[in-house]
């Protein structure tokens, strides 16, 4: 019987090579999944007990990071920001529409200088496009007036 004449044989081996195409791009594309945290929170763990070990190296101090404003960390990707007296988030600060660096926090927004592109200082939302997705949070830790990011 030849090859033609049973289709199951066919089928059988385009299945296989499917398969054993898909199960390469399963793993990476489930090792790329994402974080159950919404983005645009700015996650913030705050501890007045000295440390849980969860924290990395000093950032900064809350005395650096103004009240409506942030700082920009270009080293660490981050950028900072306390858009209310004693609140700080945290947001990438890679711009969102074309992958630039954010230059500016000023007036509420954090400012991408490539297409003017500016995000919200407390979520981390659009405010003025070109760009479409907010920026994504990055986790810090406040412990007294130290600011770590999170491990």
């Amino acid at each position: 019987m030849s090859a033609s004449q049973d289709p199951e044989i066919r089928l059988g081996r385009r299945t296989v090579v499917t398969v054993a195409g898909a199960v390469p791009l399963v793993a990476v594309l489930s090792a790329c999944g994402g974080s159950k945290e919404p983005s645009g929170s700015g996650a913030v763990k705050q501890s007045d007990d000295g440390g849980d070990g969860g924290t990395g190296p000093a950032l900064t101090t809350t005395a650096d990071i103004p009240e409506g404003g942030g700082k920009i960390f270009p080293d660490q990707g981050v950028v900072v920001t306390q858009p209310a007296a004693g609140e700080f988030k945290a947001f990438s600060s890679k711009c969102t529409h074309m992958g630039c660096a954010v230059s500016s926090v000023s007036d509420g927004t954090i400012n991408c200088p490539c297409h003017g592109s500016k995000f919200d200082v407390a979520t981390g939302e659009v405010r003025t496009g070109p760009a479409t997705t907010p920026l994504p949070a990055a986790a810090i830790t406040v412990e007294g007036d130290s600011i770590s990011l999170a491990s």
